[in-house]
């Protein structure tokens, strides 16, 4: 119940969008995937909108766009669609045809976009001819290789735009030579790659749309991270498939939401498991700390398929033997059966999050934390009354999966019916004095006002707060991107949180991203 007004609320703003806006929509010309097989198939993701009126004023003066692609790449958009896009020579062949938006993994130490678009019918001369027509553009053709490139100088900006035109007057561009290059010596017929598509009617009725390509992710994190397999977010980048989200307007938030589909013929990763289960109905971030930077949690609504299923791939993954062993072993010195003893107690909900000081924190609910304790401090040594270590090597990497590799000789505390593990034992006692005087994110209020936009209920919940997560940007960004991080305005900083949530559907998943604005002054930190 505690959705349901912020819920009727969406709804009513959605459908006043929709008689403005959506009447534009679905104009002639050729069908998206028509368009969208001419963007190489390393896209990380791609944004789609149409070029209309209807879609700028919707968004016009607020942050939400700009804060993310940032203002020089704002300012470099704006200036193709006025000098371009909806200038009297070329708006009659561009006006309401979709325009695609994607970022492809690089070498450059900034992301750039891939533009990909088409003519809504043949225009009358050549492209050539049409552009030399534009007061405000100078253009050269130009050889990239054995490619034809249009060399567009735009009146006001630092670089030249590059376009390439394809066949059936398709169009793709950038700023970078990089991507023009890429995109240029991509052919379509031999990749044969294809991204997920919405239904016609829900293609229709979507004010933008944005599509995943999961498995290049891993590529773009190594662009902007320090470390080439960065910590945050592991799992979801490792996801094979892909997933397409329409838009839900709201004013100072942006609201996605689709299928991601999962790509049975590819080996199948942890996330996988979840995809099977029911959806649960999420607590444990009542629990986080206030602190919390980011965090991944898991759900299952029946804990023992679970664990029969994490079996399954321990054992395609080569690693059954060697839990056997462990346990083996654990048995044999201690007299614990710990491996049955905890999947006895394992609850529905568990968690792993880092805070804005680095620490790494398990959550995992248990049915029964007194029955729990003594058997880990019988395979464990003793730091205090309710601490201990495991005196053994992941235990929780076989007992719960890939995403507590990173929890190997772990301390650990029982809190009510929580196990909760750490990689020392001061982050425990963080924990523990966070847990008692109640310093939770869902005592503020900007939390609780993004809680109403997500769903109750997921199998996989991916968190971040923008505000706590400057030193752990600081520490693990490359520093050209930390600086942009903390030099745009509007910029990824003025965003409070986003959520990125799985939720369990006919072996797939239902999916939903948010990314919520953050009032005036609130992402103002202390050095």
């Amino acid at each position: 119940m505690k959705h349901l007004i912020t819920t009727l609320i969406l709804l009513i703003a959605t459908a006043v969008v929709t008689v403005f806006y959506f009447k534009n929509l679905n104009p002639p010309g050729k069908r998206p995937v028509e368009v969208m097989q001419h963007i190489p198939a390393d896209a990380s993701l791609i944004a789609e909108f149409s070029n209309d009126e209807g879609f700028y004023e919707a968004f016009s003066g607020n942050q939400l766009l700009t804060a993310i692609a940032g203002q020089t790449k704002t300012t470099e958009l704006d200036a193709l669609r006025k000098h371009l896009l909806n200038n009297a020579a070329l708006k009659p062949y561009f006006e309401n045809q979709p325009i695609y938006v994607s970022i492809h993994p690089s070498t450059a130490d900034r992301v750039d976009f891939l533009l990909t678009t088409s003519f809504d019918k043949s225009p009358k001369g050549s492209l050539i001819d049409l552009l030399k027509g534009i007061d405000s553009v100078k253009v050269q053709q130009i050889k990239r290789g054995d490619k034809q490139v249009f060399e567009i100088d735009i009146t006001g900006l630092g670089r030249p735009f590059y376009l390439i035109e394809s066949e059936h007057h398709i169009f793709r561009g950038s700023f970078a030579e990089e991507l023009i290059d890429k995109s240029a010596n991509y052919d379509y017929k031999k990749e044969k790659h294809s991204f997920l598509q919405l239904s016609e009617q829900q293609h229709n009725n979507a004010m933008a749309i944005l599509y995943v390509n999961y498995t290049q992710l891993q590529p773009l994190f190594q662009q902007l991270f320090i470390s080439s397999n960065p910590d945050l977010f592991r799992a979801f980048r490792i996801l094979p498939g892909q997933a397409a989200l329409s838009l839900n307007y709201k004013s100072n938030a942006l609201m996605f939401n689709g299928l991601t589909r999962l790509d049975l013929k590819q080996p199948i990763s942890y996330l996988n498991l979840f995809a099977s289960q029911q959806p649960v109905e999420n607590h444990l971030n009542e629990i986080f700390p206030a602190t919390t930077a980011y965090s991944t949690t898991f759900a299952v609504s029946n804990p023992n398929k679970f664990i029969k299923d994490l079996a399954a791939w321990n054992e395609k993954s080569g690693n059954k033997q060697k839990k056997q062993d462990l346990f083996k072993q654990i048995k044999t010195e201690t007299g614990v059966n710990f491996d049955k003893e905890f999947n006895d107690q394992l609850g529905k909900e568990f968690t792993v999050l880092t805070t804005r000081f680095q620490e790494k924190i398990a959550i995992i609910e248990v049915n029964n934390g007194q029955q729990l304790f003594p058997s880990l401090m019988n395979i464990s040594t003793a730091v205090s009354d309710n601490i201990g270590q495991l005196n053994y090597s992941k235990v929780p990497f076989y007992l719960l999966g890939d995403a507590f590799g990173i929890f190997n000789k772990p301390y650990f505390t029982v809190i009510n019916n929580y196990l909760v593990l750490a990689n020392t034992a001061s982050e425990i006692r963080s924990y523990y004095e966070s847990y008692n005087n109640q310093k939770f994110l869902n005592k503020t209020e900007s939390y609780n006002d993004f809680d109403l936009l997500l769903s109750e209920r997921s199998n996989v919940a991916f968190f971040i707060n923008f505000k706590n997560m400057k030193q752990v940007f600081k520490r693990d960004l490359k520093p050209g991107f930390y600086d942009t991080f903390q030099k745009n305005d509007p910029g990824f900083k003025n965003y409070y949180a986003a959520s990125y949530q799985l939720i369990a559907s006919d072996k797939n998943f239902y999916t939903n991203f948010c990314m919520k604005l953050a009032k005036a002054d609130s992402t103002k930190t202390s050095e």
